[in-house]
């Protein structure tokens, strides 16, 4: 269940609550009665370790490693183009 952050306006009393998502909002401060306001905060939810997809978080080795098959496979890609090119050509004279 996620946590909620909570400000009261008369006494500025802030606290966290843990809610269900299908809660309503609190609307009275537990200490003196006062209108809350919910306060928006940073989530703290990170994905890190050995478990994920090698291009969602690749090192600077394998970052090197994998732009150098992209340039090496563009390289590859356009030597034969080149090649059916010019034997078109050499057809047309």
């Amino acid at each position: 269940m996620p946590i909620y952050e909570y400000k009261c306006e008369k006494c500025h009393e802030h606290f966290e609550e843990i809610q269900k998502f299908s809660d309503d909002p609190l609307k009275k401060c537990r200490s003196c009665g006062g209108k809350l306001k919910k306060l928006i905060t940073n989530s703290s939810f990170v994905l890190k370790g050995s478990g994920w997809y090698v291009t969602d978080y690749p090192s600077a080795d394998r970052k090197k490693a994998s732009d150098k098959k992209k340039s090496s496979a563009t390289v590859k890609d356009d030597k034969p183009e080149k090649k059916a090119d010019d034997k078109k050509e050499a057809v047309k004279t």
